[in-house]
């Protein structure tokens, strides 16, 4: 496997293996021949749907008819990496995007400046669970449930990021081998542009480079890919969101 496969899939599961992670303790966690997905009745997060196979138009139709008998609602992430003969076969079964992502990594090989306006705390209470799912609900516009982060906390890392005593951002940082994925760095709108995304990265890839790790992994909105590329990282696929299409 080449270098940049090696990275799509350090990527990819990564991000499977945290929507696991949080899914296992509330039972919710599914494992079919063609797809693995994860559905928590009632909360928003993460329930998703992805293959695990090389995709036809007779696994797409199959995993439509499963999808109808859980939910509408779960999201299918499409990684760009099957083609887009595929492609054109998942959206002609009414499969909508919803959203975008690129998935970027990063060699950790150096330790970064920081500035001392910022610092991050791990979520370890649950009054700052409570705080982080307000936070990330007003960065992101959707719920991620304080109990899911009490939940997980022994085996994922979510941060709340502090300018003085000031909470105003969130993270999540979640180790698979020597890969440290990062997710849901958000900033509420009225506390973004004043570089509190940047110094929570920076912040992360300090703490992953002491830790031994080897890349740093995470799937960026358009709105957040420039940042990450001033950082460093690089992009290597992107990420259909799809929901299907409500008739």
């Amino acid at each position: 496997m080449n270098e940049a496969k090696t990275l799509i899939s350090l990527n990819i599961d990564n991000l499977t293996s945290l929507w696991k992670t949080v899914s296992i303790p509330y039972h919710s966690y599914f494992s079919e021949s063609r797809f693995d997905y994860c559905f928590i009745k009632d909360f928003e997060w993460p329930n998703r749907l992805w293959f695990h196979k090389d995709l036809s138009q007779e696994i797409v139709s199959s995993t439509t008819e499963k999808i109808v008998s859980i939910s509408s609602a779960l999201t299918i992430p499409y990684w760009d990496i099957y083609g887009q003969k595929i492609l054109e076969i998942f959206e002609s079964e009414g499969y909508v995007n919803q959203f975008e992502q690129v998935g970027m990594s990063l060699k950790l090989d150096k330790l970064l400046k920081v500035e001392d306006n910022l610092n991050i705390q791990i979520v370890s209470k649950k009054s700052d669970a409570i705080l982080w799912s307000q936070l990330f609900e007003s960065s992101f516009g959707y719920k991620i449930h304080p109990e899911i982060l009490i939940e997980s906390w022994k085996k994922i890392d979510y941060y709340l990021a502090y300018s003085q005593d000031l909470a105003v951002g969130t993270a999540i940082a979640y180790k698979t081998n020597t890969v440290m994925g990062v997710h849901s760095v958000g900033i509420p709108t009225k506390m973004r542009r004043k570089g509190y995304a940047k110094q929570i990265v920076k912040l992360l890839i300090n703490s992953a480079v002491k830790d031994g790790c080897d890349y740093m992994t995470l799937q960026a909105s358009d709105m957040g890919k420039n940042l990450y590329l001033k950082l460093g990282f690089q992009e290597d696929f992107v990420i259909k969101n799809y929901k299907l299409r409500q008739d």
